[in-house]
């Protein structure tokens, strides 16, 4: 049944396989990834088109006018401002009052700067390993000393 030719032919494709698989194998790798770096540069091309438009679009006056009042609420002189509040978030007793509005508990009513300066001050009370300089202590009490080692003093 099997004769020399057949079996010479089949040891030919065989070998044949064996050399030309792992060469195939890298050539469709890397084509994959030829073609996964072509997307992320053209991604990269529309985003970098859509930045210098965007950086175009500073050079208009109007645009720069419409930006200042969208996002720092700017005013032109000789108009009126009006900030609506919606009742359901801002307490309302001591507005009836006339006085201060009172501090919500995560700082929603105080400027952004008093935030700011509290973080600065908080910061500057900290010693580099973390621990208040002085002040109160941490509401867990003092730190203990890590395990393994003996207190200071």
């Amino acid at each position: 049944m099997f004769t020399v030719r057949a079996m010479v032919f089949s040891l030919v494709v065989l070998v044949a396989f064996v050399l030309v698989y792992p060469t195939l194998g890298s050539y469709l790798s890397a084509r994959a990834e030829v073609e996964q770096l072509r997307a992320a540069r053209d991604a990269a091309l529309a985003e970098n088109a859509d930045l210098e438009a965007d950086l175009k679009r500073w050079d208009d006056e109007a645009y720069i006018v419409a930006q200042a009042r969208e996002r720092l609420s700017f005013v032109m002189p000789g108009e009126t401002a009006f900030r609506v509040v919606d009742p359901e978030t801002v307490p309302d007793t001591a507005a009836d009052v006339g006085g201060p509005v009172p501090e919500t508990a995560d700082g929603a009513t105080r400027p952004w700067y008093a935030t700011v300066w509290e973080s600065v001050e908080m910061a500057g009370s900290l010693d580099l390993d973390g621990q208040p300089t002085d002040g109160p202590t941490p509401p867990d009490g003092p730190a203990a000393p890590a395990p393994g080692t003996e207190p200071a003093g």
